[in-house]
């Protein structure tokens, strides 16, 4: 590809044929996007305003990420800016108002009201031991123990996703800041991490990026588990945590899983999440639905009936970014219908919420597309020639996954890679094989498998 507007060019076909992004939505939010320029790993975009930036950066961010490493075949950080050559685009059935009508409700409101902050988070018996340990590691006071070491050092947070483990991180920062503002405070995910440091070597200045991490005060790391598997990475984390831990340093971690079930982790750095404590969330319990739904509620300055709060609550139960959304949402259709808040329009929102967040459909594309990715070649390699080892490995496992998820006769997987069907059985049976006595490509095929089952 010559330009960048080539590339965005292939990321909006692949975004067409994204079954979770809906003609709508890709008519509104990406079609209209203007491809400005690529520069050190971050893809920039420009929108008609600034309401369109943040809605756009919210709802499609990680989708646009996924699909420019899709097409480019490594990590790209994008950005979103504002430029007066991009036009809005047309409205269609009232639904520009209703946004604007929403964006303008946000802006009226103070922005510490919409803050991740300890005030905001509902405590509950599924996450009362992290939110109590997050209380004390925010205050400095109660972080030195006997011999001046820090206590509940790391604090190590996991759970499922959209159950408030970054609203917790986002709380410490928020609290330390304002309170010991001569302390340094870094948040980051594992996958900025990981990308702030392959920009370091690629700029041969790696010693900005030591110098950034290992003068840290806290550091609070998202996502830990993104790391596992990049050997770089992990070994630049491994020296980043041991300089903060023996300096007495606040390290503060959240993953989608424990520590020991992060598969390609480390061993070296398992141990050391080990060396302080460990506080899982779960889905929340009814009554602490029922109190997030309604203080979401109060931010929104929403007026929200108790049946409807209810049913809302025994509906949606494990994931509060899903409970939030549908209150969002109630709020939206209020302002642009003046209804009020009803049992019959919960239940079409809650109806909406839940058919969002089904899992895409299981194609062999996709199947194909993440065995790709998992192995670092393309997807079209894999339908190819190509006798490369890594390869022709790839091509078996997604050989093997499409048989054991799909269930296609060996005939029908063979007209997709256009081979026949016995090299299919023969593929199908290495990889097989290959599971019972390499534990790196079982770990591998397991990875792929749940990955398609959850996304």
């Amino acid at each position: 590809m010559d330009s960048f507007f080539e590339v965005f060019e292939n990321v909006k076909r692949v975004l067409q044929s994204d079954p979770k992004v809906s003609e709508v939505g890709f008519n509104k939010w990406i079609k209209c996007l203007e491809a400005q320029k690529f520069e050190n790993g971050v893809a920039v975009l420009a929108t008609a305003n600034d309401f369109m930036r943040r809605t756009t950066q919210e709802a499609y961010g990680d989708t646009l990420k996924r699909a420019f490493e899709q097409v480019l075949g490594f990590p790209v950080e994008v950005e979103f800016v504002v430029s007066g050559s991009v036009n809005p685009p047309e409205e269609a059935d009232g639904f520009t108002e209703i946004e604007q009508r929403m964006a303008d409700l946000l802006s009226s409101h103070q922005r510490s009201d919409y803050e991740l902050t300890f005030e905001n988070f509902i405590k509950g018996k599924s996450n009362e031991l992290a939110y109590a340990y997050s209380i004390a590691v925010s205050r400095k006071n109660n972080l030195s123990g006997q011999g001046g070491r820090v206590v509940f050092n790391p604090l190590f947070i996991y759970g499922d996703s959209g159950l408030g483990k970054t609203h917790l991180l986002k709380a410490i920062e928020h609290e330390v800041r304002k309170n010991f503002p001569e302390l340094t405070v870094i948040y980051t995910t594992g996958e900025s991490f990981t990308n702030e440091l392959v920009k370091s070597v690629s700029d041969k200045d790696t010693y900005s990026f030591h110098e950034k991490y290992r003068k840290a005060d806290y550091l609070l790391m998202d996502d830990v588990q993104f790391i596992a598997g990049k050997e770089m990475t992990q070994e630049e984390f491994f020296h980043t945590f041991n300089e903060l831990y023996n300096d007495g340093k606040q390290i503060v971690i959240t993953s989608d899983i424990s520590p020991n079930r992060i598969k390609k982790l480390e061993e070296r750095i398992k141990t050391r999440f080990t060396l302080g404590v460990q506080a899982d969330v779960q889905p929340p319990d009814f009554e602490t639905r029922v109190a997030i739904v309604k203080r979401k509620a109060e931010l929104l300055d929403l007026n929200l009936p108790d049946p409807v709060a209810r049913i809302i609550s025994e509906k949606i139960k494990n994931n509060i970014r899903q409970l939030e959304g549908a209150v969002s949402k109630i709020k939206g259709l209020t302002m642009f219908s003046n209804e009020s808040p009803s049992i019959s329009m919960a239940q079409r929102v809650i109806k909406e919420t839940l058919i969002d967040s089904q899992p895409a459909e299981i194609t062999v594309d996709r199947i194909i597309n993440d065995t790709a990715a998992a192995f670092g070649v393309q997807p079209d390699d894999l339908r190819g020639v190509n006798r490369n080892a890594q390869i022709s490995l790839a091509r078996k496992v997604a050989i093997y996954i499409i048989r054991e998820v799909k269930g296609l006769s060996y005939t029908a997987i063979g007209e997709e890679f256009k081979r026949n069907h016995s090299t299919m059985t023969i593929s199908h049976g290495d990889v097989k094989e290959m599971i019972k006595k390499n534990a790196d490509i079982r770990d591998t095929v397991e990875e792929i498998m749940n990955n398609l089952k959850i996304v």
